[in-house]
């Protein structure tokens, strides 16, 4: 016969569950949690925070609540890595995934160019925002934001290591930013700009990971 200490741990597993089932796609406040799971909104909302503490869920600027970077991160990286590569093939040139973490990005994910002469930064590496055509794009300010809208894509060209340049766009789902494609390459070897090279290229990349991510996260 279970223990009452092994009823009262699946009755929480159950709400767990529960609320992160709620949550699904998209971002969901603690009185929808309650309406959709049955529980208090004081309950609803002590167990998401929890969750948030974990990583399984995380709380936005206007207090409700998303699937969090344990799912995100994952599901990311199954979307991600197979588009890299295609990218990769595509250009010639070093294909990276970059998240946000604070007041830094870090790679998530790379697929690395075939020439000798190329641009790396392998998985967990971490830059400062806004240094870089990803920083840029991940730190979200107003003149990021602007070129984004105008042509879909930010370059940047021996800004941050002299000899090298990039261009990355946005992998965007429910109109937020969660992570940006980056195309990175020596000078050596760009034409007219990073951007006007390859921008189209990049974009297109970022879009199939967004679609995949949502596909991924329903």
């Amino acid at each position: 016969m279970p223990s009452p200490e092994t009823n009262g741990s699946n009755r929480t597993l159950e709400r767990a569950a529960s609320i992160l089932d709620a949550v699904g796609r998209s971002a969901v406040s603690a009185s929808e949690l309650s309406r959709q799971t049955g529980l208090s909104v004081s309950t609803a909302h002590r167990l998401a925070l929890q969750l948030a503490d974990y990583g399984f869920l995380r709380r936005t600027d206007t207090g409700t609540f998303r699937l969090g970077d344990r799912f995100v991160r994952s599901a990311l990286e199954n979307a991600g890595m197979p588009v890299l590569r295609e990218l990769r093939d595509r250009t010639g040139e070093t294909a990276q995934l970059w998240v946000r973490r604070g007041d830094e990005r870090v790679c998530l994910l790379s697929a690395d160019s075939q020439h000798e002469l190329r641009a790396i930064l392998p998985p967990g590496s971490r830059l400062p925002l806004p240094q870089g055509s990803s920083g840029k794009v991940l730190a979200g300010d107003e003149d990021a934001l602007s070129q984004l809208a105008t042509v879909g894509w930010i370059e940047s060209v021996g800004v941050r290591t002299p000899g090298l340049g990039s261009i990355s766009a946005p992998v965007q789902t429910d109109e937020e930013i969660i992570a940006a494609v980056c195309l990175a390459m020596p000078l050596a070897r760009v034409v007219a700009s990073p951007g006007k090279d390859h921008g189209e290229k990049v974009i297109q990349a970022a879009q199939r990971i967004a679609q995949s991510l949502q596909q991924r996260i329903q």
